[in-house]
């Protein structure tokens, strides 16, 4: 009976050991980013951009008029949602997929091949505000 306990602990920790390496391998190897991150609709906030860093707010933020605002969310799954804007002013989801490549790298890419990938440096990142760098651009 005790060897049987024994071997069930040991399955169980393997288990265990693998959920956290399988959850650390879709979420980005060493990829560094706040809970605040994840969830959450940023939009550009162009009005506060710099020369090559882009301003996001929480989709909450009070911004000032504007004629459309581009913007993501991140899920801690690894799913990636770009929100561009689409003809008729609205929002045009583009859905995708992001890895990390390093503690402030995220390289993104999308369902449709029409949207090339993309790697974003995320330069500085609080519940209130997101600075990235596009190493690469597709807008």
């Amino acid at each position: 009976m005790h060897g049987q306990a024994n071997t069930h602990m040991k399955q169980f920790f393997l288990l265990g050991l693998v959920v956290l390496v399988l959850m650390g391998a879709k979420c980005g190897e060493g990829t560094d980013l706040p809970a605040a991150v994840y969830g959450q609709t940023w939009l550009h906030s162009h009005e506060e951009d710099s020369a090559d860093v882009r301003t996001y707010r929480p989709n909450t933020f009070d911004f000032p008029p504007s004629r459309g605002r581009t913007g993501f969310m991140l899920q801690p799954d690894g799913s990636f949602m770009r929100y561009g804007i689409a003809p008729t002013d609205g929002l045009e989801e583009q859905p995708g997929k992001w890895e990390g490549k390093g503690k402030n790298l995220l390289r993104i890419t999308f369902d449709n091949p029409k949207h090339k990938p993309e790697e974003l440096e995320v330069l500085s990142v609080s519940p209130e505000k997101l600075k990235i760098r596009r190493k690469t651009s597709s807008d």
